[in-house]
């Protein structure tokens, strides 16, 4: 039995469909969608591309400064100056067994900005014995801790102090100090510090809250040259700055012991 003969393909038909199949590729179906921003493999959005455009992360706000420190100043000695204080005089032992330290003046405007220095250093002497944080009487050394200061007087006459001033003849002093310096002038500028004395009237009253044997009469005053019996001081131009610029209106303060026990 013979076999039909299949038609031949015209000539053609061949190129047509290769030409088909180069149109067509070699998937089927529509065309995988776009890419997500940021996938693998594909770039950050264009200013002409047609995605949508990404937000930047707004940068994180710098943390507030703390406000500044009085340095040397631990935590314990920081919590005793009162929140009103505006001005504190710094005077910090060499040792606790020392009688020569270092005093400077801080003020703050602005308790939020802190504290900075505004005079000093200066040098200062104190306690023959140094320091103690329980002064008595005799012992010879100056009481460490935070003291408000609110009255000043001396035996010369007033050189413009912004505190209370009490201009009076019982401040001379004469005789000499432990190492046989002078001591006359030392009393002709002083500023009381409030350790156990009542606040608001003359450095010369000798009234003592906490009874005579806790000692008194701790003044700031005019330095001899030497140590002293438990007070502080230093030279006398530097005592007359100090009269012309502390400011009851400020609410100063003395900060005063040895350096490991500011430190506290």
């Amino acid at each position: 039995m013979s076999v039909p003969l299949r038609p031949p393909v015209p000539l053609l038909a061949a190129p047509l469909l290769a030409l088909a199949l180069l149109l067509t590729g070699c998937t089927s179906g529509s065309a995988p969608a776009k890419a997500p921003v940021g996938a693998p493999g594909q770039g950050a959005a264009g200013p002409e591309s047609d995605a949508a455009s990404v937000r930047r992360a707004s940068p994180s706000p710098e943390p507030d400064p703390s406000p500044a420190q009085i340095p040397g100043l631990g935590p314990q000695t920081r919590a005793e100056i009162p929140e009103e204080a505006r001005q504190a005089f710094v005077v910090t032992g060499e040792g606790e067994d020392a009688n020569r330290s270092s005093a400077v003046l801080y003020a703050r405007e602005d308790p939020a900005e802190g504290w900075a220095a505004v005079a000093g250093p200066w040098d200062a002497h104190n306690g023959m014995k140094g320091w103690t944080d329980h002064h008595v009487a005799g012992d010879l050394r100056s009481p460490t801790g935070v003291y408000t200061l609110t009255d000043a007087g001396g035996r010369l006459p007033d050189p413009g102090a912004l505190l209370p001033y009490d201009e009076h003849p019982r401040f001379a002093v004469d005789g000499v100090g432990f190492f046989g310096e002078p001591l006359e002038g030392s009393f002709d500028y002083v500023v009381a510090i409030n350790y156990n004395r009542t606040e608001g009237v003359t450095p010369l009253d000798r009234t003592r809250p906490l009874g005579l044997e806790r000692g008194g009469g701790i003044w700031i005053h005019v330095d001899h040259g030497g140590p002293t019996q438990g007070c502080v001081s230093i030279p006398e131009e530097r005592m007359e700055e100090l009269l012309r610029t502390l400011d009851p209106a400020m609410n100063p303060v003395i900060v005063m012991g040895d350096a490991e026990s500011l430190g506290r």
